[in-house]
Parts: structure tokens; C-alpha cells; sequence
């Protein structure tokens, strides 16, 4: 099922504010410090700077990433800014950990308005939950049965909206995409 990566930019392009809601890359099942301690594996750094360049190929760098303090969100983010570069804002937060979906729209509640691109890498089920509460009912039948069945490590859900970050609200966003991993080859 491929996806035209073109077509999801002039998309994005086409809203004031765009927010990416990504999964971690591929980690390790096991750490000893426990799950906040895993790392991502080889395949999950290529995986981050697959999803990196792909982003930056289709102009969707953000403005600002709020990410995960696990470790395997963290060594994703850390591939990622080698291909984004300093211009994003980053915040770690521990509540993409731990705190669930209310984490995510806390985020969005405190973004200034006059940030365009915002990401928010975290983990299952949490980062594919958020993006059905902020998805209008008018979004596309498909992509929201693929939010149904969880993100894969390293996917991407591509959301826009003309309101501010802080004024949106459940099923506010229209779900652009879903971008696996493997699409950014």
C-alpha cells in the first residue's frame, strides 16, 4: 500500500498548523534498567533517519518536539536532529512516558500559537490514541481504521489544522496520513 509522500506535503502545506505524532524506533524487547531504559536497535536507527530525511524532503521539519525521557524515544530524536539540525525547539518530558493521552493534549494546550510544525514523539498506545481523539469525523475512513491498529515503531501521523495548537480540541484535526517507516525508503 504506498504512499504518495508529494501529495501528503502539498496537504500539510495547505493548513496553518501541522502536528506529527510519532512512535519511538525500533528498541530492544529487554533492557535491565527496565522499560524506560530500552534502546532503540540498528534497524531503529536507520529507521529514525529514514523517517528524518523523509521529513526533511517533503519541508516538515517542526518548529518544536516534545519527546519521550525513555531512552529508546530519546536515541530516535537524537538520529532525528542529526538530519533536522538546531533549528527545532525540544523538550524532554517524562509524562510522554507515563502519562497517557492527557500528556499529548497538555502539550498542545501549551504551545504558542505561532509555532507551525509541532512533533510529539512517544510510545503506543498513547501516541495512536491521541491522534483518534484529535481526528474529525470527517477524516479519511482508511486512516483512521490504521490509527485503530496501533502505529508500528517509527510511523507517523500526519495532522492539520488551521486553529492554534492550544485551541485544539477532540476531533479538531483532520489526519492528513499515517506514514509507516518503510514509506520513507
Amino acid at each position: 500500500m504506498g504512499i504518495n509522500l508529494n501529495k501528503v506535503a502539498k496537504k500539510a502545506k495547505s493548513y496553518k498548523h501541522v502536528l506529527l505524532v510519532m512512535r519511538h524506533a525500533k528498541a530492544e524487547p529487554f533492557a535491565d534498567g527496565g522499560d524506560q531504559k530500552r534502546e532503540i536497535t540498528d534497524k531503529g536507527a536507520k529507521q529514525a533517519k529514514a523517517v528524518a530525511k523523509g521529513l526533511a524532503a517533503l519541508k516538515l521539519v517542526p518548529d518544536r518536539i516534545v519527546c519521550s525521557s525513555a531512552v529508546r524515544a530519546c536515541q530516535t530524536l537524537d538520529r532525528m536532529l542529526k538530519v533536522f539540525g538546531d533549528d527545532p525547539k525540544v523538550d524532554y518530558r517524562q509524562s510522554l512516558y507515563d502519562g497517557g493521552m492527557q500528556a499529548v493534549f497538555d502539550e498542545l494546550a501549551t504551545t504558542k500559537d505561532k509555532v507551525g510544525t509541532l512533533m510529539v514523539l512517544g510510545h503506543e498506545p498513547t501516541v495512536s490514541i491521541s491522534c483518534q481523539w484529535l481526528a474529525s469525523s470527517d477524516s479519511d475512513t482508511t486512516k483512521l481504521d490504521l490509527l485503530n491498529l496501533g502505529l508500528s515503531t517509527a510511523s507517523v501521523v500526519v495532522l492539520g489544522s488551521d486553529k492554534p495548537f492550544s485551541q485544539w480540541q477532540v476531533h479538531n484535526a483532520q489526519v492528513l496520513a499515517v506514514i509507516n517507516a518503510k514509506d520513507f525508503d
